[in-house]
């Protein structure tokens, strides 16, 4: 009779070395795919929010106001825009105080008033920022940008819009979008005079507004994304020249030891910081062009 012969210990230890390393390659692109699938879900799924606000916009005349991210969900008011009297509320906002110190409009998508998914595929809220004068109702007389600078060429319209339609043909938004690109750490203009604008904050997530109504720590500071998740930030932009709010919208960057975001106009060899927001504007043209197909406009 013959003895079977098993694995030694040591031929047992080199095979489990091998399926470990064939595992943590696969491993890797794995991660690498999961991360390219929730970012093109969650562009798919901002792509209807901005179809909703538009849609919107043609039924009410207006862009909706933000809604309050620091409401958890199910309390009373979360999700529902945050309007009162003619124009959005901007006192005592701890969606944005928390972070400038000052009552400036701009929070989370109002979700439950338009009907569009709460948070993203990393399971955040989305930021939105909207210029007053394209979500004020008609009664508050408002044609021209007025925050947070005058428009420099003024928007009087003949005739004025009629209720419910809050803005004119000549309206521009007060809000401005930025990249990066080149060798250096240069801002450049990728959209000015913008109505509006959403806001991932990505995988990382920072400063996001969650749906029990805490912000995801760390929140930013001196950054691209901190730009984005305070919304405080302003910028003169050519050729009109009034200062906008600004924020980024650039290619997914790595953390990098030494970095430097510079504000627009300055210029920084430094590499450019850890950013993996996603943003979606919306143009004075393209809502101007739906409002007119729907009859709001002229």
């Amino acid at each position: 009779m013959s003895r079977s012969k098993g694995f030694s210990l040591v031929e047992l230890a080199v095979a489990l070395a091998i399926i470990a390393l064939l595992l943590a390659g696969a491993l890797i692109p794995l991660s690498t795919q999961i991360d390219v699938r929730n970012g093109a879900d969650t562009q798919r799924t901002m792509d209807s929010v901005r179809d909703a606000l538009i849609g919107f916009a043609q039924a009410n005349g207006r862009l909706p106001c933000p809604a309050d991210g620091s409401l958890a969900a199910g309390a009373a008011g979360a999700g529902i825009e945050q309007v009162s009297g003619n124009s959005c509320v901007t006192v005592n906002s701890a969606s944005c105080t928390a972070i400038n110190g000052a009552a400036i409009p701009c929070s989370v998508v109002p979700w439950a008033t338009l009907g569009t998914p709460e948070t993203d595929a990393w399971g955040r809220r989305f930021s939105y920022r909207v210029s007053p004068i394209f979500a004020d109702l008609n009664a508050a007389g408002t044609w021209a940008t007025t925050t947070p600078a005058a428009q420099n060429q003024p928007c009087v319209p003949t005739p004025v819009p009629t209720a419910p339609t809050s803005f004119a043909l000549c309206s521009l938004g007060s809000i401005a979008v930025f990249t990066r690109g080149g060798a250096s750490t240069t801002a450049v203009v990728s959209g000015a005079a913008l109505p509006a604008v959403i806001v991932s904050h990505g995988k990382n997530g920072f400063g996001a507004w969650q749906p029990n109504g805490t912000r995801l720590n760390p929140i930013p500071v001196g950054n691209d994304e901190a730009a984005n998740t305070s919304g405080g930030n302003t910028t003169a932009i050519p050729p009109g020249g009034y200062s906008s709010w600004t924020f980024y919208s650039r290619t997914p960057t790595p953390a990098a030891a030494g970095c430097v975001d510079p504000v627009p106009g300055a210029t920084n060899a430094a590499p450019a910081c850890e950013f993996d927001d996603i943003v979606v504007m919306i143009s004075s043209s393209a809502l101007i062009a739906r409002m007119v197909a729907a009859g709001r406009l002229p």
